[in-house]
Parts: C-alpha cells; sequence; structure tokens
C-alpha cells in the first residue's frame, strides 16, 4: 500500500467532536420538523383549494368553528323571519324590473308546470316559461328569488299558487323569480278538481 508523507491536517485533536460535515450524526428531531414544515405546507394548500371552491361554487360553503371569539352564536335569518309583504299585483311592479318567471315540474305529476304557468298568465302576470325539472320527487313547493328587490313578487306568486311552500334567494337560476313545483302542488291541483 502507499504511503503519503504526513501534514498538518493529518494530526487532528483528540477533544475535536467533528468529524466531516458529511459523516456527522444527524441531529434529534430534524425529521420531526421537516415533517411538521409538510403539515403546514398541506394544510394552507387545502385550506386554500377549499376556500378557491367556495369562490367558484356557491353551493359549497363551510362554516368555520368559533375559536375563543365568543360564546354568543351569530344568528343567521330564517326564511320564514321576513316582513317582506307579498306583492299580488303585477301593476304594481316597475316596468324597468323586467321581471321573468320560469316554472319547473318537480312533482311525479306530469303537466303541473302549465297549469301553474296558466294560472300565474291569468293572474297577468309575464308569462312564464316552463318545463319539467330534472328531479321529479321534490315534497315542498320553492319559490326562488334572485335579489331582496323581487321578494314580495317571489311571496306573492307563491300565495297565488295556494300552497304553503317556502320562500329562497339564490343566485342558481337565470330568471329573477323561479318556482319549483311540489308534491304538495300536486295534492292541490288534484284535491281542487
Amino acid at each position: 500500500m502507499a504511503n503519503f508523507p504526513q501534514d498538518r491536517f493529518d494530526a487532528v485533536p483528540a477533544d475535536l467532536k467533528r468529524v466531516g460535515a458529511h459523516r456527522t450524526p444527524r441531529k434529534r428531531g430534524r425529521g420531526a420538523i421537516a415533517f411538521a414544515w409538510a403539515a403546514l405546507a398541506t394544510g394552507i394548500l387545502v385550506v386554500g383549494g377549499l376556500y378557491g371552491l367556495s369562490r367558484v361554487n356557491p353551493d359549497i360553503s363551510f362554516n368555520l368553528p368559533n375559536f375563543g371569539g365568543g360564546d354568543t352564536p351569530v344568528a343567521s335569518p330564517s326564511p320564514s323571519a321576513s316582513t317582506v309583504a307579498p306583492v299580488t299585483d303585477p301593476a304594481t311592479v316597475p316596468k324597468d324590473l323586467k321581471l321573468s318567471i320560469s316554472v319547473f315540474n318537480a312533482s311525479s305529476v306530469n303537466g303541473l308546470q302549465n297549469t301553474a304557468g296558466d294560472a300565474i298568465k291569468a293572474a297577468k302576470w309575464p308569462d312564464p316559461a316552463r318545463a319539467n325539472a330534472s328531479s321529479r320527487n321534490i315534497a315542498t313547493t320553492t319559490v326562488y328569488y334572485s335579489s331582496a328587490a323581487v321578494e314580495g313578487i317571489a311571496r306573492g306568486l307563491l300565495q297565488l299558487l295556494g300552497v304553503p311552500g317556502k320562500v329562497q334567494l339564490t343566485d342558481k337560476y337565470a330568471a329573477p323569480v323561479t318556482i319549483v313545483l311540489g308534491e304538495d302542488y300536486a295534492t292541490l291541483v288534484a284535491n281542487s278538481g
């Protein structure tokens, strides 16, 4: 074996604990720190992604828990607690509102969208667009409205149809007022005819 001449770097003091950067033992806890950073990054990405989804699709919403903000819950308004009076006279609706109405039959009885549409038209409201809903097993008639300006109209149309039903604010439909007929309206029509 070859002998190399000794120099000052070959004489390492015995009290020196350092061996070489690549040969030192790993410090304790380095794996836990790396895991914590990875978990934090994953959490931020998941929360950011869910928030982005809730902004893109209004049907997705998340209620965050109250973290030390006090014990008083925030009251949300109930749909039936509204004090908006039903609008029953179409002549009182401003012309610049450009009201359009849609009627969807979500009951199991065929043709109810035409029955309701004819009743709405006969009461001098704009002739509604009519179609079957994609789901045909809804129990309760619901009148959806797109803004507070047409809530009274939505309540008036529900009153015109004669079903207890409910009204609900949403931006899911193209028409400002959309009526989704349920089995309660089918029962009402069957009992009245």
